[in-house]
């Protein structure tokens, strides 16, 4: 018995082995999966990565750097009138813009939801104006009021009530007739004819949309902003979010208002300017081009001193309901589809609506 075992433990050793020395394939194997090896051009990536401190301190150097002629530049009698428009614009929006992100964020945050299918009629068509006349009193620019108005629609609210209010809450909350006051003090009449033509635009899309809308227009998300938070970190990132939205396009916007008074040669604004359809016109594709917030674009209208009331009017009428920055809101709340149809029946519409409200008030 143990002679033949003896022999038998050679012979199953050998087999065992030739696998351990045949390891031609484990380095190629353990190679992929060892984390020590890297290429350089990944070490490379890993150790270039751009980030917000260091584009900061890159722009921050350049400017060091760059400050004899940038001194020089702006010491150009074009760069300071430049400026001064900017600065004068961006202080006298602030305080109206920072107040209107606390209060939207804290209605969006704090009143129930609920609260709004209870105050709305049942009846569709006595819903419009009372949903349009309901953003009289909940401030808020219209970065706000495009996920209210999602909100509304998924708690059972019906979208042309819910259209309404999307389109009159940033053109006629108190912050925005209360700055629109303050931009124009020698002409009062402009507040009253942009909460009549902000109004009568809102109950007429309203309407339109009561009448030739259709549900499989609309895409809702599934879930609502900020779902799962606490209240008081939904409220601060509301105001975060708003804040970096609305003063970003503020800052677009004062630039883009000071670069058009500085830059642009007078002629071509008094052309524009004495000829009142192409005046309403060209205001009205600014106002979609510049995409300003509703709290702080009654001081860039006021700035554009050639232009008449009216033509003031279609900038401020239009600007709160279709510009780029709300088209893409909207595409992304409510799909694609239905801003493709919204947008352009909006722009028509808003300059339809400040024309007949200018003639009558202004």
């Amino acid at each position: 018995m143990a002679i033949t075992t003896e022999p038998a433990a050679p012979t199953t050793d050998p087999p065992q082995q030739p696998p351990a020395p045949a390891t031609p394939d484990a380095p190629a194997k353990e190679s992929p999966a060892a984390p020590a090896k890297k290429t350089p051009d990944a070490a490379a990536k890993d150790g270039w990565q751009l980030n917000s401190p260091l584009v900061l301190t890159m722009v921050l150097l350049l400017v060091v750097l760059a400050q004899g002629p940038i001194r020089q530049a702006l010491s150009a009698p074009v760069m300071q009138s430049w400026m001064t428009v900017f600065v004068a614009v961006v202080v006298q929006a602030l305080p109206f813009l920072v107040l209107g992100v606390l209060l939207s964020a804290a209605i969006a945050v704090f009143v129930p939801a609920t609260w709004f299918t209870r105050a709305l009629p049942n009846n569709p068509v006595l819903a419009v104006p009372v949903a349009g006349m309901a953003g009289a009193i909940l401030p808020g620019c219209e970065c706000a009021s495009v996920p209210v108005a999602g909100a509304l629609v998924r708690r059972g609210v019906t979208p042309a009530a819910a259209i309404a209010f999307l389109l009159s809450a940033p053109a006629i909350n108190p912050i925005v007739l209360t700055a629109t006051a303050v931009a124009f003090p020698r002409n009062p009449e402009m507040v009253l004819a942009r909460f009549a033509g902000s109004l009568l635009v809102a109950c007429a899309m309203g309407w339109l949309w009561q009448r030739i809308g259709r549900t499989d227009w609309l895409k809702l998300p599934a879930h609502e902003p900020h779902e799962g938070e606490t209240k008081g970190a939904a409220f601060w990132g509301s105001v975060r979010h708003d804040v970096m939205q609305a003063g970003g396009f503020l800052v677009l916007g004062a630039m883009s208002a000071a670069t058009l008074k500085a830059v642009a040669p007078a002629s071509w604004l008094r052309t524009a300017a004495d000829n009142p359809v192409v005046a309403i016109l060209a205001l009205s594709i600014l106002a979609v081009l510049l995409s300003i917030c509703s709290e702080a674009d009654a001081f860039v209208a006021a700035s554009l001193t050639q232009f008449s009331l009216t033509a003031k009017l279609a900038f401020l009428v239009v600007g709160p309901m279709i510009d780029l920055k709300l088209f893409a809101m909207q595409a992304g709340t409510f799909g694609r589809g239905f801003a493709l149809r919204f947008a352009p029946a909006t722009f028509v519409l808003a300059i339809a609506g400040a024309v007949v409200t200018g003639a009558v008030l202004l």
